[in-house]
Order: structure tokens, then sequence, then C-alpha cells
């Protein structure tokens, strides 16, 4: 069964943390490139961040001004999204995505009170 299931989500004050988790299973997570995506009401889904195979970030939106950093643990199977210094804005469901593999997750949601 391939699967990607988030957690982590929650609400948080401005100016505090999250640590998302995207845990994969049914195929070979090891191989795959990966994603971060993110769409807040209203709004069309916007990527958050891109990972490599071997751990490297290829990518950042330029929302994320330094404040998100994406990893994954290969042994795991598990990707990451440690988000700080959240700010109100951030307020979306999160989601990972496999290109590859064509599928996403069911997201968690992050809320972000001023």
């Amino acid at each position: 069964d391939v699967r990607l299931v988030e957690s982590g989500g929650g609400m948080v004050q401005a100016g505090g943390s999250l640590r998302l988790s995207c845990a994969a299973t049914g195929f070979a997570f090891s191989s795959a490139p990966m994603s971060w995506v993110r769409q807040a009401p209203g709004k069309r889904p916007e990527w958050v961040a891109r990972i490599n195979r071997g751990g490297a970030v290829t990518f950042y939106g330029d929302f994320v001004e330094g404040r998100f950093t994406a990893s994954r643990d290969n042994a795991k199977n598990i990707m990451y999204l440690q988000m700080d210094s959240l700010k109100t804005e951030d307020k979306a469901l999160y989601y990972c995505s496999s290109e590859a593999q064509g599928i996403a997750g069911q997201g968690t949601q992050v809320a972000v009170s001023s």
C-alpha cells in the first residue's frame, strides 16, 4: 500500500514552532525526491520545499525566508519540515508529495494565532 501520512500540525502563536513529519510506506522512499506543499483556504497550492533523494533541499518557497528547514531520514522513511518563527499567514493545510509516485498525503493542518 503506497501511502504518505503527515503529522505534527496544530495551533501555535505567532513566532512559535512546529515540526511536521511525513511517513512513507509502500515504495522506495530513499530513491524518491519529495516535496512539502501547502494550501491556504481559498488559495492555490504552493510548494514549500523540495528535497532530493540524498537529502539536499533544492527549493524553498520565497515566503520561507529562512524560517523552515526540510530534511529526511531515509533509514526511517520519514521526511520532516521544521517551521520556526511562524506567521499568521502560514496557516494552511500542509502535505507531502512524491511526484514520481504521483501521490500526496491527506495533510496536517497548521494554524497560527496572532
